[in-house]
């Protein structure tokens, strides 16, 4: 039913229900936003509490509510997500079919965790890794003291890049749908892709092999688990065609 609806509708009215959703999007981020700027102090602490001993500073009059405003911004996005996924599946849904749907919220929820998993890992790991090892520098002489904006647009990229650097595993369950790769080509190319998880490692994390291994473990886990999640995907090829 929900399928003829669609087909049913105008192109009108399907621009107005687009429309607003889109309104609808605009201004859960403009709450999510102004009640982020209330909680600003708040979320400076928590970003700067990985590692305890700098003080953040700023160097001209505006540079601090700025710093506010873009943690603001930031965490806005962060919290409107689920509102902006809600509204563009609610706004596709009714033009899929029931296997459509399934693939949909798979993929959706698919990628939600392992963003999440990959925000947390590079909060909790990589950044007491990274703040360690350049805080190690600081003498009698040489005290640390960062920039509020240089800091929080360290803190923010770092938790995005592992954020979609956790997105392997959906990435070659998608490229496996679509038939560009195969588990037997994961398999045997995984020492190429040991090879480059080795140099984003090195890249990554400060010059120590402690905190590369720490960062290659998860990579090398990843990588399994999308060759898994690939093997599972062509097993239920095979399954569909023998039926």
């Amino acid at each position: 039913m929900a399928k003829n609806r669609t087909e049913n509708m105008t192109v009108l009215e399907h621009i107005g229900e687009l429309r607003n959703r889109i309104i609808v999007i605009v201004i859960a981020f403009i709450i999510a936003v102004v009640f982020s700027f209330t909680q600003a102090d708040y979320i400076r602490h928590l970003i700067a509490s990985p590692i305890e001993g700098f003080s953040l500073v700023y160097f001209s009059p505006p540079e601090a509510f700025m710093a506010n405003l873009r943690i603001a911004v930031m965490v806005g996005i962060f919290l409107v997500l689920p509102v902006v996924i809600y509204e563009n599946l609610a706004f596709l849904f009714p033009g899929l079919y029931r296997s459509e749907k399934k693939l949909a919220l798979g993929v959706t929820g698919g990628v939600l965790f392992f963003f999440i998993a990959g925000v947390l890992f590079a909060y909790f790991v990589v950044m007491q890794l990274i703040l360690q090892f350049f805080l190690g520098f600081q003498t009698a002489q040489l005290s640390p003291m960062f920039n509020v904006s240089n800091y929080i647009s360290f803190v923010f990229n770092l938790l995005l890049v592992f954020g979609l650097f956790f997105q392997l595993p959906m990435l070659l369950w998608v490229l496996s749908k679509m038939g560009l790769i195969s588990a037997d080509t994961l398999k045997s190319k995984r020492k190429y892709a040991v090879l480059i998880m080795l140099g984003a490692a090195a890249i990554i994390t400060p010059p120590d092999i402690i905190s590369q291994i720490i960062l290659i473990v998860p990579l090398l886990i990843l990588y399994e688990l999308g060759v898994w999640a690939v093997m599972i995907n062509e097993r239920k090829k095979t399954d569909e065609t023998a039926a």
